[in-house]
C-alpha cells in the first residue's frame, strides 16, 4: 500500500536491522532453489530513477552471483534486431538452481521502445497482444516469474535526477534516455496503462511497489519476493576447517621476497 504522505522516511539504522534479516532469508531461500533445483525469473520494470538499481544490489549482495545472476541486456545488436524479439531475453533464462533477475526485461517494447519510437506501433500492438501467451508458456514449464514495477513520483524523480547531475559518483547514472523520459512523463505513464491492461495476468500478475521512500521500496520488495516463494530451510552439515598440513613445511613469506606488492598508500 501507499505510505502516508506525512510518514517519515525509514532512518538509515532501521533499515539495515530489517535488510539483514531479510538478507538471511535469502540465504535461506538460494539454498533451497539450488537443493531443489528450483528456476525463478524476477523482473524489475519501473519509472527511471525509481530504484531498481539499488533494489537489486539489496537483493544480490550477500547471495551467491552464480546462483544470483543479474541481466541488464544493453541495446540490441544488428544480429539481435533480425531475431524473434523475446530470442536474446530466452536464452538468458535460468537452468535448475538458479535464480534470473531481469534489469529491465522484454517489456522494453512497451515502454522505451514504444515511447521513443524505436519500435514501430504494429510491433509494439503485437507485443502486447502475444506476451500474455508467453509468459504462460514459461509458467507452465515451471518457471516461477514474479514481475515487479517500481512507481516513483514526478518530484521525487525530479530530486533524484538533480541529485545525478551534481554528484561525480551518480553522473554516469544519468543517460541521455533519462533526460528524455523526464520530459515524456505522461507518454510514459500511457504506455504503463497500456502495458498494465494487457499483461497483468493471473498467471504472470504485475505488482508494483511506491518508491518515493527507498528504504521501505527495499524491504517490501525483497519481503514480497520471499512471500511469493514457498521456500524452507534446507538441513545443512555445518562445515568444520581441516588441519593444515605440516608435511613439507613451506616459507611462504620468505617466497615472495623480491616479488613486486602494491604500495600500501592507506
Amino acid at each position: 500500500m501507499p505510505k502516508d504522505a506525512g510518514t517519515e522516511p525509514m532512518k538509515r539504522k532501521e533499515y539495515e536491522k530489517e535488510l539483514r534479516k531479510l538478507q538471511v532469508e535469502l540465504c535461506h531461500l538460494q539454498a533451497w532453489v539450488k537443493d531443489r533445483g528450483q528456476r525463478i525469473i524476477v523482473i524489475f520494470e519501473g519509472r527511471d530513477a525509481a530504484g531498481k538499481g539499488g533494489t537489486i544490489k539489496a537483493i544480490t549482495e550477500r547471495v551467491s552471483p552464480r546462483v544470483f545472476r543479474v541481466m541488464a541486456l544493453p541495446a540490441p545488436s544488428d544480429r539481435e534486431k533480425s531475431q524473434l524479439y523475446m530470442q536474446r531475453y530466452i536464452e538468458r533464462f535460468p537452468a535448475a538452481g538458479e535464480v534470473v533477475i531481469f534489469d529491465r526485461s522484454w517489456y522494453n517494447r512497451a515502454g522505451v521502445e514504444y515511447v521513443m519510437g524505436f519500435c514501430t506501433p504494429e510491433e509494439h500492438e503485437r507485443f502486447l497482444q502475444n506476451c500474455p501467451a508467453v509468459e504462460h508458456y514459461i509458467v507452465e514449464a515451471g518457471i516461477r516469474l514474479i514481475k515487479i514495477w517500481l512507481e516513483v513520483g514526478q518530484e521525487e524523480q525530479e530530486r533524484r535526477f538533480l541529485a545525478r547531475i551534481d554528484d561525480p559518483l551518480r553522473q554516469w547514472k544519468l543517460s541521455p534516455m533519462d533526460l528524455e523520459s523526464y520530459k515524456r512523463w505522461y507518454q510514459y505513464s500511457r504506455a504503463r496503462d497500456l502495458m498494465l491492461e494487457h499483461t497483468d495476468s493471473d498467471h504472470a500478475p504485475w505488482h508494483i511497489v511506491r518508491s518515493d521512500d527507498k528504504r521501505r521500496a527495499r524491504l517490501n520488495i525483497i519481503s514480497h519476493i520471499l512471500a511469493q516463494i514457498p521456500y524452507e530451510k534446507v538441513r545443512q552439515a555445518k562445515a568444520k576447517l581441516p588441519k593444515r598440513s605440516d608435511k613439507a613445511r613451506y616459507d611462504d613469506r620468505e617466497a615472495l621476497k623480491g616479488r613486486r606488492f602494491v604500495k600500501e598508500r592507506h
